[in-house]
């Protein structure tokens, strides 16, 4: 049975393929800093079930200790090579089995193989220190093949760096209204989705989060990410369905469009 994919907002994922539960950069909080979740509840305890959870890069919307805390103990954790020396915290996460992974490392888990891959983005922990690791895409190989982004720029060599994928997770926005080249807006992933040839797509890491006190500062920047990467898709990738989830929303690649 092909994998079956929920967005739980921003870039939190579960990948359900081959018996094995992924969960991609969990972040379970309300409140981040000057952030707050604008759309979507808390994600449901349900969310923070996983065999296997991957984290990109060392950012605290996606690397948060809290939420990494709430994980059942024994659960196997993937991170950036350096990232425990990195980031402070780090220490009250010793319930789970953590590994450090770089561009290139794989692991199985079950029937699954996981991928580490290369991403365009800071690697630095902000802002508490010029620390770095590397930002990471991945690749869950089972009787699906997903590829979640992390958070990353264009690149020359994607296509040929993560190589063929059944599904790719790509995030199309931000939690401001500025975003510099190493993200992927709408327009960026659009071409991203051109040069990887999924069959299915899913936009994640927009309209979750957005910075206290900025309603009225280019709200569409906040509201549109999805539906203009779908509109630009069907322009530059018009084989690929594009699947455009709320949040706890499910789907099947392959199914519905």
């Amino acid at each position: 049975m092909p994998a079956e994919i929920t967005w739980w907002g921003h870039a939190t994922c579960t990948v359900e393929d081959s018996g094995v539960r992924v969960l991609t950069d969990p972040l379970f909080a309300r409140r981040l800093a000057h952030l707050r979740r604008r759309r979507g509840g808390t994600p449901s305890p349900e969310a923070r079930r996983a065999d296997v959870v991957l984290v990109s890069h060392l950012h605290a919307d996606h690397l948060h200790v809290p939420s990494l805390q709430a994980l059942a103990p024994g659960t196997r954790l993937l991170v950036p090579r350096g990232a425990p020396r990195a980031v402070p915290g780090f220490g009250r996460l010793r319930h789970l089995r953590i590994r450090e992974m770089a561009p290139g490392d794989e692991t199985t888990v079950g029937d699954l193989l996981v991928r580490a891959v290369p991403a365009r983005h800071d690697g630095r922990r902000l802002p508490v220190g010029p620390q770095r690791a590397p930002a990471l895409g991945y690749v869950v190989e089972g009787e699906t093949r997903t590829y979640f982004a992390g958070d990353t720029g264009l690149f020359e060599s994607m296509a040929k760096e993560v190589g063929p994928v059944d599904v790719a997770l790509l995030p199309v926005g931000g939690w401001g209204p500025f975003l510099g080249e190493e993200h992927l807006d709408a327009g960026r992933a659009a071409r991203a989705l051109a040069m990887l040839g999924p069959r299915a797509a899913v936009p994640v890491h927009y309209g979750t989060f957005w910075p206290i006190g900025m309603d009225a500062v280019r709200p569409h920047e906040f509201h549109s990410p999805g539906t203009e990467f779908a509109r630009l898709a069907a322009v530059h990738a018009p084989e690929v369905a594009v699947h455009l989830l709320g949040h706890g929303e499910s789907m099947r690649p392959g199914v519905g469009g």
